[in-house]
């Protein structure tokens, strides 16, 4: 018998030591709800577990960022809407204003509306924010959305300039159709005589060569060959030749003006006989009547008269196109970021889930493990009591 080294109560000891140390840790991540508490608790799942958070935690502010995003564009998309309703104003405007049954002061009253709306368009693009960043005035380009947990995940985003300049809404040029007679010849009269521009297509220097030699053919054609010539009458285009064995028969010669919209036909009849007098009149031959461009160039939408109400309504629905293809370009960024926000969120619960299995306590499985501790502990506290014990026999010996 001994009392320096009681080895049961030793042994009981050291057992309840360990019981004692895994109830604790028990305990611990029973009432943090965490299976990892410190690295030595689960020093690989630690790592992956960090690594996962980031990623979690990084979505999540992606996910926010996104929604960012689509506020800024409905912030844009809101004010353009409200550019295209005074668009629309205008049109309305330039359209009535193209109406000639419009008097001066009604034109008058017609530009100063459209001169206020004008004003209205540029407060618009040059006031329009999100959190303190103009959206409208052209200095909006080239953004990022951040819109991931990594470096370079990004969506760009740009919005053009929408005030009444970049518009086009300034120095607006046109043309206005009118008929008149331009460069396209499409045919020539000649008194009674008239002839067509066979090719449309030709220089105008072989239209009039064209002209000129089925003028020739027509007033060769109604020549009378019997009969003196009594008159030349270029007003009606009405001629009397000398019979053709003692004269030469009418010539034609051409000569064409800087004007391009009037040629010069000459006729000379030359007339034999002893004192060779020459016959000879002019009359111009214009074109026919052609449609072409009248330029129109104004320095803000106005009606002031037809061919300015014409340019305006042309510039305005040039404007209302830029304005619509920038809301459909801002709308579809919108339902791109609508549906990176879902992505965002699927990823990040998953991510969640994962991370879950790693760091979270299995509760019902850590209570069994508790449990068993805690019986564990009781029982060897009583082991030990017991192991304490029974050295007390020693004390018999002495008495």
């Amino acid at each position: 018998m001994v009392v320096q080294h009681n080895m049961t109560a030793a042994n009981a000891n050291r057992m309840l030591g360990v019981t004692t140390s895994a109830q604790a840790k028990s305990s611990e991540k029973l009432s943090s709800g965490y299976r990892i508490n410190r690295a030595g608790d689960d020093a690989a799942g630690l790592k992956i577990s960090e690594k996962m958070r980031s990623q979690i935690r990084g979505l999540d502010k992606a996910s926010d960022n996104a929604q960012d995003g689509i506020s800024l564009i409905q912030t844009a998309e809101g004010a353009l809407s409200e550019s295209h309703s005074i668009l629309q104003r205008m049109n309305e405007l330039a359209v009535q204003g193209a109406n000639d049954t419009n008097e001066s002061i009604d034109r008058d009253a017609i530009n100063e509306e459209l001169t206020a709306l004008t004003s209205e368009l540029d407060r618009i693009a040059s006031t329009t924010q999100f959190n303190k960043q103009n959206l409208l005035d052209g200095n909006f380009t080239s953004k990022n959305l951040q819109v991931g947990a990594n470096s370079d995940q990004k969506i760009s985003i740009s919005i053009d300039a929408m005030n009444s300049k970049a518009l086009g809404l300034h120095s607006i040029s046109g043309t206005t159709s009118q008929s008149q007679t331009g460069k396209k010849v499409t045919g020539f009269t000649f008194g009674k005589y008239s002839t067509a521009a066979t090719d449309s297509t030709a220089k105008f220097s072989k239209q009039k060569a064209d002209a000129v030699k089925s003028l020739i053919g027509a007033v060769d054609a109604a020549k009378d060959s019997t009969g003196y010539m009594k008159q030349l009458n270029m007003e009606t285009g009405s001629a009397f030749y000398l019979d053709s064995k003692n004269n030469k028969y009418a010539t034609a010669k051409s000569a064409m003006n800087k004007d391009v919209s009037t040629m010069k036909i000459t006729i000379s009849n030359e007339v034999g006989g002893a004192n060779g007098a020459t016959y000879a009149n002019t009359q111009n031959v214009i074109a026919k009547t052609n449609t072409v461009g009248q330029a129109t160039t104004l320095s803000d939408p106005s009606v002031k008269d037809y061919a300015s109400a014409n340019a305006t309504i042309d510039a305005v629905q040039k404007a209302i196109n830029q304005v619509s293809s920038q809301r459909s370009a801002l709308g579809a960024l919108q339902n791109r970021l609508e549906h990176t926000v879902a992505n965002l969120d699927n990823v990040s619960e998953n991510t969640s889930s994962a991370e879950s299995r790693i760091r979270d306590t299995d509760m019902a499985d850590e209570m069994v493990t508790y449990s068993k501790n805690n019986i564990l502990a009781q029982a060897g506290q009583s082991m030990l009591a017991q192991a304490n014990q029974s050295t007390q026999g020693v004390l018999s010996l002495l008495q």
